[in-house]
């Protein structure tokens, strides 16, 4: 159910970034002209009446400005949505549980590898995961070990890192969702001033004001999300190299033991 929730809500934003050019290059050479072949008169028309709110910035921008303003809200919702669920994830508590880590360092300090395999099936989490990589390839010696341990960590890693890319997604697409708002808005100003429009100078700067605050929108949600992004990457590294040299430390009873191949299932061999 988290994957497709996900799904959906990063199709809304594929959707308003893929509606939002496609209804501008269609309305741009329609919603400019009236019955006398006059361009932008409508638009001059909105931006008379608006009261220059961020309600007249949002409505008062013609259908395309809307289209865009709702791009940036769904951006900036999917942002906020992956930067908790992120937030979520990424802590000690859900990486490396205490209770995980006190029953498998007390299952290796009784020697008993099946004790602490069990103790990590029952606490299922990133450390379990790379713990029991460990335990199968116990019978190959410590180096392969060691190896086991380092790509199930950069495994567990690229899962994390997976999730945070949505966080950076989002960061990318407010500064390009904005640009796209501004240079529309630069078209539709200067088509206004091509037809005359140039009189009316409060509402060619009310339409580039308009224009420029899309720009602002997209940093407005850019500039977090890129910020949380690199604060949980930097984080979930720490935890990962944190897990890994834990993960050694409980295994280094190991270096010295030989396990005969067969005894699978038996705590022989290992240090009491």
């Amino acid at each position: 159910m988290n994957k497709i929730r996900k799904s959906l809500l990063a199709a809304s934003v594929l959707v308003g970034t893929c509606v939002a050019p496609m209804a501008a290059l269609q309305s741009l050479g329609q919603e400019l002209t009236d019955a006398e072949g006059n361009k932008v008169e409508a638009n001059a028309a909105v931006t008379k009446k608006s009261g220059g709110g961020f309600y007249d910035i949002v409505f008062g921008s013609g259908i395309v400005g809307m289209i865009l303003w709702f791009a940036l809200f769904a951006d900036g919702a999917l942002a906020i949505y992956f930067s908790i669920d992120s937030a979520i994830l990424i802590k000690p508590d859900k990486l490396m549980p205490k209770k995980l880590l006190d029953g498998v360092q007390a299952a290796m300090g009784e020697g008993d590898v099946v004790k602490a395999m069990e103790v990590c099936q029952q606490n299922p989490a990133a450390m379990s995961n790379i713990v029991m990589a460990a335990f199968q390839h116990i019978e190959e010696g410590f180096e392969a070990i060691q190896e086991a341990v380092t790509a199930a960590s950069d495994l567990e890693q690229e899962k994390i890192q997976q999730r945070l890319n949505w966080i950076s997604v989002c960061g990318n697409l407010g500064p390009s969702l904005g640009l796209l708002g501004t240079v529309q808005g630069m078209i539709l100003t200067f088509q206004a001033l091509a037809s005359g429009g140039a009189g009316d100078a409060s509402a060619l700067a009310s339409s580039i004001g308009q224009a420029l605050w899309t720009t602002a929108g997209g940093l407005i949600v850019s500039i977090p999300s890129i910020t949380i992004f690199y604060s949980l990457r930097n984080k979930a590294n720490r935890l990962i190299l944190k897990m890994t040299a834990m993960t050694m430390e409980i295994l280094n009873g190991l270096r010295n033991v030989s396990v005969e191949p067969g005894a699978e299932g038996e705590a022989a061999g290992l240090p009491a």
